[in-house]
């Protein structure tokens, strides 16, 4: 919003642009409910356009604006209605905003629609004004329940509570078995919105919420392996299919579906709208990093990008993530999304550029940069760092953390898991990563762990049940190693294993120099 205000102020026309697109429908909104006319609506908000822009100097804070801009569109309608002596305004019906591209495709199922949609208009032109005008902007215009709420002055329970009424009364007022699917043609849900999210049970729950609309699954692991600026570079994607089948157990064919995905990725102008559900943790923040990416460098035209990042969740004690929603809870989240801009955008890209990056420079500076306008990225990039070679004995946080368990008596591998997977939930981390580093942590020469009552770990394709049952004990180099006695780094370099961090290669004569520092929280080149 700042930028938007700070653009205009300058007189950019772009920042104009930015404000007219955000707010014109919701001021229609307004208009009309107090109008009644579509054709004076338009007038009123040009003239309350032109108006706030005349005085966008007097505004002192920019995230005031919506409530303030309100005011003005109210202020010319009375001024209008004075000017026309209207004593009272009826409510008339809502605008018809359902168009079919095809009338004649199904003239029996357009006839029916058609029908149902009149009596909709209809039973809404009954609600009390506040009830209809939620549902105008949030059905028929497709605002976010957060947008509203600044616009409106009205908090964001407060809406939800207008909404859950409306579609109450309307329920017992339509003559239809449900009331939801008469607005799956409007913003929430439909043909017009493409929601992308990682992690297929959360998926299943989001389509189980009722909340309309295609979803797209992005199945990418991007805390392991190697990782390139351009993940669509066929060489280097072929590179790391091999990788990740080595290490994860994951087959080549089996990862390079992620070319169906971006096929489908490259048809998002299909949909008016995209929204993006993510986390705070790493695996999520580099997953949104690179979509953002991708999406900085496409036009996005008519197609609105929206993004729902959350790190908590009312009543829910140690959230970490959409997965531990039930599809009633993921229900209350539609809406809560807000429209990307630019400047959004642009943080995201600048994100995964320095993740992406061997250059470990890129990497320091990004630390230094400031990522507040993307609230979760700092933390998780630090914890992206935190996998490096601490200065102290060469281990990463996940090393680190699972030695300090399993001396604590925290030694069979699900409680383990669980255990660190808590105290490093920033990370994000899945159940195959992790098994992949406790199996390097056995591997020898240098071997910090013993395994005892299996031979192999689980991957991708083989899930040992006997790996329940097996028990991991410090070896006398992770005791030292623990101890500080020994940096097991610089002995590592004896060995061929090459690990990444992001776009850092782990293994390379060079990466001798790079290491984290847990006391003051950045990367040190020695």
């Amino acid at each position: 919003m700042k930028t938007w205000i700070d653009g205009a102020l300058q007189g950019q026309a772009e920042a104009y642009e930015q404000l007219v697109t955000q707010f014109r429908g919701m001021a229609l909104a307004v208009a009309y409910q107090k109008l009644g006319d579509t054709f004076l609506a338009e007038d009123v908000v040009q003239e309350a356009f032109t108006e706030a822009f005349a005085n966008l100097s007097k505004l002192d804070k920019p995230d005031a604006f919506p409530g303030w801009f309100k005011v003005i569109v109210e202020r010319q309608c009375y001024r209008l209605m004075r000017r026309k002596q209207h004593g009272t305004v009826p409510v008339l019906e809502i605008e018809d905003v359902i168009q079919e591209e095809n009338q004649a495709h199904n003239p029996e199922e357009q006839a029916l629609k058609g029908e149902v949609h009149r009596l909709l208009r209809d039973s809404i032109s009954n609600l009390p004004t506040s009830m209809q005008l939620a549902v105008e902007l949030f059905y028929f215009q497709g605002y976010s329940l957060k947008e509203m709420s600044e616009f409106l002055g009205v908090n964001v329970p407060a809406l939800k509570k207008r909404l859950y009424d409306a579609r109450s009364r309307l329920r017992r007022s339509l003559p239809v078995a449900d009331v939801i699917s008469v607005f799956s043609d409007l913003y929430e849900g439909g043909k017009g919105m493409l929601h992308i999210m990682n992690g297929d049970h959360a998926a299943d729950r989001l389509r189980q919420s009722g909340i309309q609309g295609e979803i797209l699954v992005w199945r990418e692991l991007y805390t392991f392996g190697p990782i390139t600026k351009n993940m669509r570079n066929e060489k280097e994607r072929s590179e790391r299919a091999q990788y990740l089948e080595h290490h994860l157990g994951i087959p080549q064919t089996e990862y390079l579906k992620i070319k169906q995905l971006e096929q489908t990725l490259k048809s998002f102008h299909q949909h008016e709208e995209i929204v993006l559900w993510f986390e705070y943790d790493l695996y999520d923040q580099a997953m949104l990093s690179y979509l953002l990416h991708y999406f900085r460098e496409q036009d996005l035209k008519n197609t609105k990008l929206n993004l729902l990042c959350i790190d908590n969740y009312p009543d829910i004690e140690h959230f970490r993530g959409l997965g531990q929603l039930t599809p009633s809870q993921i229900g209350r989240l539609s809406g809560t999304w807000h429209v990307m801009g630019a400047e959004e955008i642009q943080a995201g890209s600048e994100f995964w550029a320095a993740y992406a990056s061997s250059d470990i420079q890129d990497h320091k500076d990004y630390l230094l940069k400031n990522t507040s306008v993307l609230p979760f990225a700092h933390a998780a990039f630090k914890a992206h760092l935190s996998r490096l070679p601490s200065v102290s004995n060469g281990l990463g946080i996940i090393e680190q953390s699972t030695l300090e368990a399993i001396r604590e008596g925290v030694n069979s591998p699900y409680p383990l898991f669980k255990h660190v997977g808590d105290q490093l939930h920033i990370l994000g981390m899945g159940d195959l990563e992790y098994w992949a580093h406790l199996k390097r942590m056995t591997e020898e020469p240098h071997a910090l762990l013993q395994l005892s009552g299996v031979q192999a770990f689980p991957n991708f394709q083989q899930h040992h049940d006997e790996f329940r049952h097996a028990v991991f004990s410090l070896t006398e180099l992770g005791i030292q190693v623990l101890n500080g006695e020994v940096d097991w780094a610089l002995l590592r370099h004896d060995t061929s294993y090459t690990s990444w961090i992001g776009g850092l290669q782990i293994g390379e004569e060079e990466d001798k120099l790079w290491r984290w520092d847990t006391v003051n929280g950045n990367v040190v080149i020695l």
